[in-house]
């Protein structure tokens, strides 16, 4: 034993010292904010283009490959998830029903590499395939399109497709009959309807609303900035796309440059369009028009609501608005105010707030509004609110979160799909009439027999200051409190986003192979409603990542783990919340996983899609200071002994700039003084983790899985013993 840990310790010399002596070329540059002057040592690597940056990011792929190749079981989790996806037989996502009951939706089989189109005349009808991705282009040479979002017509005579690859977010979308799956020649080239609202089709079929964008070089500053709404009629020239809401087209309503205006979902029978100007907050401003107004190209949008009026999800049902509020209150209630003459302040209450509940979501239908609620984020309840009353519905099975779906305010359809951390989502069919569920699950419903012996904990740890911080735990009903359960985990924490149950697939593995998982809410999500974003936004935002180090503290002080035992990995902004934990507290985790991480947030306004209405601008004194706070990158400190970190950027990732994460690296591998690897990966082909062939998103995610599982000593993931002499 002893000679197999030397072998093992001789071997990762010789690759930490061989990455020491190809440090990242530096040419440090002092900038000065205000009263302070901040060294920025590694400036010239966010030209990711130069070839000496290149070249090094390059090496430094190649050198985390060399290193993640020793790992014994380095496929297990790309061939395990594979192998799920095998026996299941097929997965079934983004469902879409038409007016006309046309089921449509993506498909994957098990053994294929991408989602294709299908649809059915109705749930029963027989499934015919509309479209194989793999077809688009296939003339050109060698693509890999994935379908990220459908988009059929009200009379389900016309489907939009649009596709994307290599991780961008831009996409090219198609028209199609559906009756002869003719492809229209035109292609929509400028808009993104993956990742801003979809597609919205005209009463008539004729054509749709989306989000199209100004500049199309997703590398220029300008990326974000002055999109519009515009319509498009199919069979036309795709550039002569009318624009309907817009800061051009709409001067008298003063839309900055920086937000997103959008056109909201609606139905056939709403006589009204509700314009919103999206700019990442959780109220906004929006607006109506008369739909006949505005297809005839008039431009009188009206002011809806403001920010101050705490309204969200606003749906029209002919002269009425139901809508959430906040207003007065910590937490939600369901209202109702006239289109006519709005008072959001003073509506017409329908459900009144709920002691540890907080309203998400709810649907109209001819039987009433069913609605849903969330305690903590995580355990999800259905209601029924009719003629004045709030009945409650008991679900099949107890459940994590609940989505909704239906037909309309003129039907009784309502659809749910329940979910969980260890529960397969399904979806039912509900009679009010007899208050049943009926099963109509697309996709079949597998066995995981190796998952029955995994449970699900919902606690709460108090924080520093007293706060209840929500944790979910993951882990074999027979785990044994020895502290020396290897944990991973996994936090977010910005924008007001909940992370929510679904069936984790990752995190069951996790478990399946000895660990446990622990999902921590820290403040900056919603979980707990808005006082829970604020209590993480801007200038209290270390709540978020010094709620992870408190959670981790309660679990080695209740005996789950210990500090060689814990791993913590953030994705996107979750890299704030780790990358700012490791730097407190280096001594508390012994490993990281910066995903996709945004790490250097002082120059956040730099990058391609900055957010300073999210965490703050360098051009605001107090703002500036926050900013600096949650620098992760700043904060590295060199002589200081750090946890093994594995950090990934994607090449094509819009969402963080890839140079944040290289910067990171690049510092933590020149001032790391102890002897933990530190590993930064490119996904040249990919982007913000989506949008990308389902094998190649796999193997990104074992990756760190594998590597974790290294670095918390898991005996099946130590590196192999040769040395090449």
């Amino acid at each position: 034993m002893k000679i197999k840990i030397f072998v093992i310790i001789c071997l990762l010399s010789v690759f930490i010292n061989a990455q020491k002596t190809n440090l990242a070329p530096s040419k440090p540059v002092t900038d000065r904010y205000f009263e302070t002057n901040i060294v920025d040592e590694y400036r010239n690597l966010e030209n990711v283009e130069d070839t000496q940056t290149l070249n090094w990011m390059k090496s430094q792929t190649a050198y985390t490959n060399s290193v993640l190749n020793l790992i014994p079981k380095k496929n297990y989790y790309l061939e395990k998830r594979l192998e799920i996806d095998k026996r299941q037989g097929n997965s079934v996502s983004n469902l879409k029903i038409s007016g006309s009951n046309k089921y449509f939706y993506l498909k994957k089989n098990g053994d294929e590499k991408v989602d294709k189109l299908y649809y059915r005349d109705g749930f029963s009808g027989k499934e015919k395939l509309l479209y194989d991705p793999a077809n688009y282009k296939s003339s050109e040479g060698n693509h890999n399109f994935v379908i990220n979002h459908i988009s059929p017509s009200w009379d389900g005579s016309k489907i939009a497709i649009s596709m994307s690859e290599k991780g961008n977010e831009l996409a090219d979308v198609i028209i199609m009959d559906v009756k002869t799956k003719y492809i229209h020649p035109e292609i929509i080239t400028n808009g993104a309807p993956a990742s801003f609202d979809g597609i919205r089709w005209t009463d008539d079929n004729s054509g749709f609303f989306y989000v199209a964008f100004s500049v199309t070089d997703p590398k220029s500053k300008n990326f974000y900035r002055n999109t519009r709404t515009v319509l498009y009629k199919i069979g036309t020239d795709p550039n002569s796309i009318r624009e309907v809401f817009s800061a051009k087209n709409n001067p008298n309503l003063n839309i900055s440059e920086d937000q997103f205006p959008m056109i909201l979902n609606f139905d056939l029978d709403q006589d009204y369009y509700i314009g919103m100007v999206v700019d990442y907050q959780t109220y906004r401003k929006t607006y109506s028009i008369k739909k006949k107004d505005l297809l005839e190209g008039k431009n009188n949008w009206q002011a809806l609501s403001d920010p101050s009026d705490k309204a969200k999800n606003l749906d029209i049902r002919k002269d009425q608005i139901i809508f959430l509020s906040s207003y007065n209150s910590p937490f939600v209630k369901l209202c109702k105010t006239n289109i006519k003459n709005p008072d959001f302040k003073n509506a017409e209450v329908l459900v009144p707030e709920k002691k540890d509940e907080i309203i998400k979501s709810y649907r109209v239908t001819k039987d009433g509004i069913y609605y849903t609620t969330t305690r903590n984020g995580v355990e999800a309840k259905l209601y029924l609110y009719k003629d004045g009353k709030d009945n409650p519905i008991k679900l099949p099975y107890a459940s994590g979160n609940i989505g909704l779906e239906n037909k309309g305010e003129k039907f009784s359809d309502i659809w749910i799909t329940c979910s969980g951390w260890a529960n397969d989502e399904q979806r039912f069919s509900y009679d009010v009439k007899t208050n049943t569920f009926k099963p109509e699950n697309l996709s079949p419903v597998a066995e995981y027999p190796e998952f029955k012996n995994i449970v699900v904990k919902e606690i709460t740890i108090k924080a520093r200051d007293g706060e209840e911080v929500p944790v979910s735990l993951i882990y074999n009903k027979d785990i044994i409190r020895n502290s020396q359960n290897p944990v991973l985990i996994d936090s977010y924490g910005s924008y007001g986003i909940s992370s929510t149950p679904f069936f984790a697939k990752t995190y069951l593995l996790w478990v399946n192979e000895g660990g446990m998982v622990a999902i921590a809410h820290v403040r900056g999500g919603s979980e707990k409603g808005d006082q829970w974003r604020l209590a993480g936004f801007k200038g209290t935002k270390p709540n978020t990542w010094r709620d992870l180090i408190d959670c981790t503290e309660y679990l080695i002080s209740e005996k789950y783990t210990s500090k060689e035992k814990v791993a913590i990995w953030g994705a996107s902004a979750g890299g704030i919340t780790v990358g700012r934990a490791m730097t407190e507290r280096p001594d508390l985790f012994k490993a990281v996983i910066a995903e996709v991480g945004a790490l250097n947030m002082i120059r956040d306004e730099a990058a391609v899609n900055s957010q300073p209405k999210e965490f703050g601008s360098v051009k605001d004194p107090e703002e500036f200071k926050g900013l600096l706070e949650m620098d992760a990158y700043h904060h590295i400190k060199k002589g200081t002994k750090y946890p093994a970190t594995f950090i990934t950027a994607g090449m094509n990732d819009q969402r963080v700039t890839p140079w944040m994460p290289t910067k990171f690296g690049a510092k933590l591998i020149a001032d790391n003084t102890s002897d933990s690897p530190i590993l930064l990966k490119i996904d040249f082909e990919g982007g913000h983790a989506g949008n990308v062939p389902i094998a190649q998103r796999y193997a990104n995610i074992g990756d760190m899985f594998e590597f974790a599982f290294w670095q918390l000593g898991h005996p099946d993931y130590q590196p192999k013993e040769e040395i090449k002499k």
